[in-house]
């Protein structure tokens, strides 16, 4: 295939592909997260994480996803369930739900920035900007919640709901990352001004670098044919164990280290993210998305141990 037409094939998929709403690492990221979160939480865990979140509030809709019902095993049916609550905090996204909306839609929660200036390829931290997203804060918040014995477990099922959601989130290096330059003096809002399409390009077509790494599975190992949901995120989750073993992991979990997750996503920026070769106006060449694929993919499998474990933590002591 020629090179130009390649390029241009690149170019039409990645603006098709733009024009779907951009929700953090999307469905398939956090559900691929939760999946890994389920395989290392112990029985009692999980028996215990479903009974809460079927208690959650009934404005929250949370509990109305379980499937009572079907073939599938209970185990799937369970599975498929907790791997759907990861995605919650973006479902409630949607204003036709005005009242679910307006209570459970929180914004600030998804991320938690450092602001920053890129000087030789270094980070320099910039302390003057005080709004950087609440994340980190909410995480701290749902464990306390989680564990504390007054709590009801509606309140735990909508803190189960968000730190499944935040605890992924966290793991995509732009949601902990607010760039400063001169043309984005306020910091890049994690990205998404910046744009990799050429200046002038309709805001309808626009490619930012934010959404690139949101939806960075799907267009690395995109949905073909009529392959279900199961069928496609399963394997692919079931790889990325395979090659970010648990047993390669667990010195790493910082159970409970919220901030030092943030600090940990946030220093992949200016190495990984805002490498050299990335260029604004322009579609990232092939070893940057090599490389950013390879980056996710741990993160992924990261986010998942942990997230299983803290869940351990708390759910089978």
């Amino acid at each position: 295939m020629p090179r130009l037409f390649k390029k241009a094939a690149l170019i039409i998929f990645l603006i098709a592909s733009a024009m779907v709403p951009v929700l953090a690492w999307d469905d398939v990221g956090h559900k691929i997260t939760a999946y890994i979160a389920w395989q290392s939480m112990s029985p009692r865990a999980r028996e215990n994480v479903i009974k809460i979140l079927r208690a959650a509030p009934e404005d929250s809709h949370l509990a109305a996803f379980y499937k009572s019902y079907g073939s599938e095993p209970e185990d799937t049916r369970k599975r498929e369930y907790f791997m759907l609550v990861s995605t919650w905090a973006d479902i409630v996204r949607d204003r036709a739900f005005e009242n679910r909306y307006k209570k459970y839609h929180k914004g600030p929660w998804h991320y938690s920035d450092t602001f920053w200036r890129q000087a030789d390829g270094k980070a320099q931290i910039l302390t003057r900007f005080e709004e950087g997203g609440q994340g980190v804060t909410r995480l701290f918040e749902s464990e306390k919640i989680l564990r504390d014995a007054g709590s009801s477990n509606a309140e735990k099922a909508i803190a189960i709901g968000w730190i499944m959601h935040i605890g992924g989130d966290i793991h995509q290096p732009l949601h902990a990352s607010a760039r400063v330059t001169d043309l984005e003096p306020k910091g890049d809002q994690g990205g998404n001004l910046f744009l990799l399409t050429p200046q002038g390009t309709a805001r309808e077509n626009q490619v930012n670098l934010h959404w690139f790494w949101d939806s960075i599975v799907g267009r690395n190992i995109p949905l073909r044919g009529e392959t279900c949901e199961r069928g496609y995120i399963e394997p692919i989750a079931q790889n990325m164990m395979k090659k970010y073993p648990y047993s390669k992991m667990q010195n790493r979990l910082s159970l409970g280290k919220y901030d030092s997750w943030q600090a940990e996503s946030f220093k992949l920026n200016p190495t990984m993210v805002y490498s050299p070769d990335l260029i604004r106006g322009q579609l990232p060449p092939a070893k940057y998305r090599k490389n950013a694929f390879r980056v996710a993919e741990e993160q992924l499998a990261l986010a998942g141990y942990r997230l299983g474990e803290t869940l351990n933590r708390i759910f089978d002591n």
